[in-house]
């Protein structure tokens, strides 16, 4: 789903760090870093189709690395 993020996200909140994380070793080598966590949040978005809708994101982030990942998880009300 392709979107663009139009606001700061909020009520960002880590649901796996570290080991935890399943897809770890992929990360590692395709961005480099050392400390990944999982992330989630909410955020207003803009779809594909020109549709501005709030939705709960997840991404990937590491220091020095930064967001990867960012994928929509649910479309809120």
């Amino acid at each position: 789903m392709d979107f663009e993020v139009v606001g700061e996200i909020s009520e960002v909140e880590t649901i796996a760090a570290g080991r935890a994380i399943r897809q770890l070793r992929r990360l590692r080598k395709a961005y480099g870093g050392r400390r990944w966590r999982k992330c989630k949040g909410v955020v207003t978005v803009r779809l594909a189709d020109g549709k501005i809708r709030q939705a709960e994101l997840h991404w990937y982030e590491a220091h020095e690395v930064g967001r990867k990942e960012l994928k929509i998880k649910r479309l809120l009300v």
